[in-house]
């Protein structure tokens, strides 16, 4: 798997309807020198990415979604997050990445859509530099 560096962080998981969804909120410096350039990310520790996977639940496997969605701080300033989609074998990751700075509180709401299925994904992180 292209994101090893999902073992090193602690990845949630929500049962949504049909689906399985996995997501994490990281510093970008966890990924390897290797995973960013194999995915054209940045890596600063300034950068967060979030990486959202959606399974079948029954079948597990990975499902090809759009997602859209919003990251919000505590003063309520929100961000627009815009997700691309990465493929690694049979495994599909939704990727975006958002400035932040250390021990900031985030907000994320998300809608993840295929054909008429619709799902909102909220959850919150605290977010930190190395």
């Amino acid at each position: 798997s292209l994101f090893v560096a999902t073992n090193l962080c602690a990845e949630q998981k929500k049962q949504l309807g049909d689906w399985d969804i996995h997501y994490i909120a990281f510093n970008s410096t966890f990924l390897t020198p290797e995973v960013a350039k194999a995915t054209n990310l940045n890596r600063n520790k300034n950068n967060a990415i979030i990486n959202i996977s959606v399974l079948d639940s029954n079948t597990q496997q990975a499902q090809q979604v759009h997602i859209g969605g919003i990251a919000r701080n505590l003063m309520g300033q929100q961000q627009d997050l815009v997700f691309r989609e990465i493929k690694d074998g049979d495994a599909i990751y939704y990727i975006a990445v958002m400035p932040f700075r250390n021990e900031q509180q985030f907000t994320f709401s998300l809608e993840i859509r295929q054909g008429v299925k619709r799902q909102q994904l909220n959850f919150s992180q605290k977010l930190y530099t190395e």
